[in-house]
């Protein structure tokens, strides 16, 4: 049963549903490709896919349109993949299961994947429609957008031929974006060293759950709290204070969305276990007074568990929870030109165990080049310092927004006509992936837009009902143009 049936526009929200139920994680995209292609085949339409997987499927213009200029229009096919604690969903195989919350259509314990699927499921309502009044239609799928941007960096030369492009990749209605930052990743690696377990030792997993989480890039001046560095913080301070050792520690798992979850396996001796609890109830109060405001569900806490056979050897140890502690975390630098926004920006993602090393990635944004590559580098000067290799991705172009451009223009003039007032121009903190078309296709002509969704990157992503049919005004009117 589509639960979304009664949701206008019929349309663009029952190709949404459909897509919900194809499971499509970063990197793990052909079960969705093969759903584009089968619609393609299904209505006839001129589809091919590139050695990246990048799908486009192109459409004539309708009858007395056939003099516009031809339209690209894009989305990215993958989606983050985040879950509750307590949910077993499997992204691999489950579909995504939409349900309505007043105003707003939200998942059940997982990320919606309205982002981006909701442009694709746009995309799709034009595509299939025999009323839609537009010129000649191009619409692009790329893959692996949410982790790596793969899919425009691999996007061959000459795959489309419109020089003006629409990205349906934007989570703010009334607003046009013209711009966005550039990322770039580093990963530090760890060689684990263990050593045996002392006796009359006592074990206790530290578990810090319930954070808000959000998009890495949007929301990194919220004043969220990173679930990795309040688990360092307790790590730090247990390690000065007492004989304290670490087991095991995990902590995130995405490098474009702010970790919500992370804990560690700690062990001191049994003649230590009330004061560790003494020092544990006084930090977290510290810290939840601290983050009153923004993380109102924030949950710390202290367990015992069975106390394991080894321990990370003190003197690695030591370096790691120094690293962790000096490693950067938040908004780094504002913009000078454009108040409110974040111009530089880096989030501590994930910390990992992998076959007897322990991975940390960080992954840091900016509309400036060379901060980025500052941030990274500072990455590396902390963790190589403590003796962790480092590596830097060649990360991706920000978008370098054009006053002048004239799709900007004629989308002011568009909205400003259907809704009676001028819309928002934003440049964003926020990868999309117009940077990296650019350098195939420079004289391609931009916007970004699509309905307003929040939180993002977290199981509290939900998309707002009324801002679909705005956006899809707009939309169509774009392209009737």
């Amino acid at each position: 049963m589509n639960v979304l049936d009664s949701l206008r526009p019929t349309s663009v929200w029952s190709f949404f549903y459909e897509i919900c139920q194809v499971p499509r994680p970063s990197k793990h995209e052909q079960q969705i490709i093969n759903f584009l292609l089968e619609f393609g085949k299904k209505y006839k339409l001129e589809t091919k896919i590139d050695k990246a997987g990048n799908v486009l499927i192109s459409k004539p213009a309708t009858k007395n349109f056939e003099k516009n200029n031809p339209v690209l229009l894009q989305s990215h096919v993958d989606m983050v993949c985040e879950k509750n604690n307590i949910s077993v969903h499997d992204f691999f195989k489950d579909p995504i299961i939409p349900r309505i919350d007043d105003e707003w259509v939200t998942a059940t314990g997982t990320t919606l994947g309205a982002d981006d699927g909701i442009g694709m499921a746009s995309q799709l309502a034009i595509l299939a429609s025999d009323n839609i009044e537009h010129g000649p239609i191009e619409c692009l799928f790329t893959v692996d957008e949410e982790t790596g941007l793969t899919g425009a960096k691999e996007l061959e030369s000459g795959f489309f031929k419109s020089k003006k492009l629409i990205n349906l990749d934007s989570e703010d209605e009334g607003e046009v974006c013209i711009g966005c930052a550039g990322g770039i990743d580093s990963t530090a690696i760890f060689d684990l060293k263990y050593e045996p377990v002392f006796k009359k030792a006592f074990a206790c997993i530290i578990k810090v759950s319930g954070l808000s989480g959000g998009h890495s890039g949007e929301d990194i001046n919220k004043g969220r709290a990173n679930a990795n560095k309040i688990l360092t913080r307790f790590l730090t301070s247990f390690s000065e204070l007492f004989d304290f050792h670490l087991a095991l520690i995990d902590g995130g798992n995405l490098r474009n969305a702010i970790p919500r979850e992370a804990y560690a396996v700690c062990v001191i001796p049994g003649s230590l276990k009330e004061p560790l609890r003494v020092e544990f109830n006084i930090l977290s109060h510290d810290i939840e007074q601290e983050f009153l405001e923004t993380e109102p569900n924030m949950l710390l806490t202290l367990q015992s568990v069975d106390v394991p056979e080894m321990i990370i050897s003190a003197d690695l140890q030591k370096k790691i929870l120094m690293a962790l502690d000096q490693c950067q975390n938040g908004v780094v630098a504002m913009s000078d030109m454009l108040p409110d926004l974040v111009q530089t920006s880096t989030n501590l993602a994930s910390i990992k165990i992998k076959n007897d090393k322990l991975e940390i990635v960080s992954s840091h944004r900016s509309s400036v080049y060379d901060e980025k590559i500052t941030i990274a580098n500072n990455f590396r000067t902390i963790f190589e310092k403590h003796g962790a290799s480092v590596t830097i991705s060649d990360g991706y172009p920000g978008w370098e927004p054009k006053i002048e451009s004239p799709i900007l223009k004629q989308g002011v003039r568009i909205y400003s006509r259907l809704f009676g007032k001028k819309p928002k121009i934003r440049i964003i903190h926020a990868g999309l992936e117009c940077g990296l078309f650019l350098e195939k296709y420079p004289d391609l002509d931009m916007i970004s837009i699509g309905p307003t969704i929040k939180e993002v990157h977290s199981p509290n992503e939900r998309i707002n009902i009324e801002s679909v049919q705005k956006f899809w005004q707009f939309l169509l009117e774009m392209i009737k143009e």
